[in-house]
């Protein structure tokens, strides 16, 4: 068994060849569109040959992507005008860095200490476990330009 079948089925979910593929193409693109992740799949399985990926419908990718979510292998993040993006979820605490010209997504080490990483106002019975934080500005390519 290799280990992301141990994964998956560890997190209660079928080992299948279309979520070992998305998984892998979070691996190798982190912060991925879901168009971008199906193009990775696409390529992956075209490089490998007609029997290793069957065609993953628009459908069954947001299908895959969900349930990695829901049980926690996969993160999502949704900067302000920008397509929902995708990473692994490796149980840190970071928070991303957004260009607002070219649209580049980076990892930022978390602000201050351990989850939630910031402190809220009145919390009004709310347990708070995570802060969600989106730093914006130029990357440095662009503001080269």
């Amino acid at each position: 068994m290799d280990d992301l079948t141990a994964l998956l089925r560890g997190k209660g979910l079928r080992s299948t060849p279309h979520r070992r593929a998305v998984l892998h193409a979070l691996a190798d693109r982190p912060h991925s569109t879901a168009v971008e992740v199906a193009e990775v799949v696409a390529h992956a399985g075209a490089a490998a040959g007609p029997s290793a990926v069957s065609e993953l419908s628009r459908q069954g990718l947001y299908n895959v992507l969900e349930d990695l979510r829901r049980v926690g292998l996969v993160r999502s993040i949704e900067p302000a005008g920008s397509a929902t993006r995708f990473e692994l979820q490796h149980g840190d605490n970071h928070h991303h860095l957004v260009c607002r010209v070219c649209g580049r997504v980076r990892d930022v080490p978390c602000a201050v200490g351990s989850a939630p990483c910031l402190e809220a106002g009145p919390q009004e019975g709310f347990e708070i476990d995570e802060a969600e934080l989106v730093f914006w500005g130029r990357c440095a390519e662009c503001a080269a330009r």
